[in-house]
């Protein structure tokens, strides 16, 4: 059963043959018996795929593909890792449904671009994160204000290889959000040292990373 309607498959397309420059590889990670959210999300993306050929889809099973599960640190599903000329850090953990399927759509025309669409001044300071930075990203589907934090910190990844983004579906994963203390959303957690909530404006979510990091540093 297709997951997209006829109209949304031609506004997407359309969508994509306008902004696509380059390949890019969608990874999905789900499992032979398949979870609860991982069905939607394979044939999510596979519909995705079939609507341009700049889109190339790889499916691996969580279990029997271990091994490509601990080399792009993937520990739930469903997953969905997008790759442009190398691995951005970008990735999805569970459906990227509701309002944050058009992040989705502009994440992957970003890397399909191979840049960001984040301010001079920010790719600059950017430049500065020398060490791993780890952004989880907690959203809900029916968020207004998710996509914008979760587009925020995929861009960063995108622009430095140190920084990994996870949009995380809570409902999807209710346990990760008890142990983050969700309570709203979004809901941003940085290194598992600083976290806020709602959708900061680029150069104060910039500001929180780099306070992750001097963090890091001064605990190192």
């Amino acid at each position: 059963m297709a997951i997209l309607k006829e109209r949304d498959k031609k506004a997407v397309k359309d969508k994509f043959e306008k902004e696509l420059e380059n390949d890019v590889k969608l990874i999905v990670f789900t499992q032979e018996f398949e979870c609860e959210y991982c069905a939607v999300t394979r044939e999510l993306m596979e519909e995705l795929a079939s609507l341009t050929n700049r889109i190339k889809l790889t499916v691996y099973d969580f279990e029997k593909d271990k091994d490509k599960a601990e080399k792009w640190r993937v520990d739930k599903i469903p997953a969905l890792l997008i790759f442009g000329e190398k691995e951005y850090g970008i990735r999805y953990f569970g459906v990227p449904s509701g309002y944050e399927f058009a992040a989705l759509l502009d994440d992957i025309v970003d890397v399909s671009r191979r840049r960001s669409r984040l301010s001079k001044a920010t790719v600059d300071r950017l430049k500065d994160v020398n060490e791993p930075v780890h952004i989880q990203v907690f959203v809900t589907p029916t968020c207004p204000y998710c996509p914008k934090a979760v587009r925020t910190a995929h861009q960063m990844a995108l622009e430095n290889t140190n920084i990994t983004a996870d949009m995380i579906e809570s409902l999807e994963f209710p346990h990760l959000a008890n142990k983050y203390e969700v309570m709203a959303v979004p809901k941003i957690v940085i290194n598992d040292k600083i976290s806020f909530e709602g959708a900061l404006p680029e150069q104060h979510f910039l500001e929180h990373v780099l306070l992750a990091l001097k963090e890091n540093l001064a605990s190192g």
